[in-house]
């Protein structure tokens, strides 16, 4: 079993940054694919990003490339979310995910265990 515990969200103005933190307990993530994924109030949990084992790979979705930066230590069992040029619609709880399914084909699942969430608010 495995424990993720999220930190880095807060309040934050249109356009500006925040780096949310992933850290992983119980059992070592560093072959394992990590993901992130939001969900807004009455809004279904989406996929926003996701990084292999490696590193080398990462997976985001459409409305967050090239502001959002998916990265891992796995010397520190921890994933993070540079998240830059932040919008409103970017508000959400973001939640962090191991041992999913990403490729090169459009598969975004995730696995069984999450995190308990970040509040991210971004104010116009």
């Amino acid at each position: 079993q495995v424990q993720l515990v999220e930190s880095g969200g807060g309040l934050v103005q249109t356009g500006g940054s925040l780096r949310l933190s992933c850290a992983a307990s119980g059992r070592t993530v560093s072959n394992s694919a990590m993901g992130w994924f939001r969900q807004a109030p009455g809004k279904e949990r989406e996929f926003v990003a996701a990084i292999r084992g490696s590193g080398r790979t990462t997976y985001y979705v459409e409305s967050v490339k090239g502001r959002f930066t998916i990265s891992r230590d796995n010397a520190k069992n921890t994933v993070y979310l540079q998240m830059n040029s932040l919008k409103p619609e970017d508000s959400a709880v973001y939640y962090c995910n191991v041992d999913g399914t990403y490729n090169s084909l459009g598969i975004r699942s995730p696995g069984r265990y999450w995190g308990q969430g970040t509040q991210v608010t971004v104010s116009s």
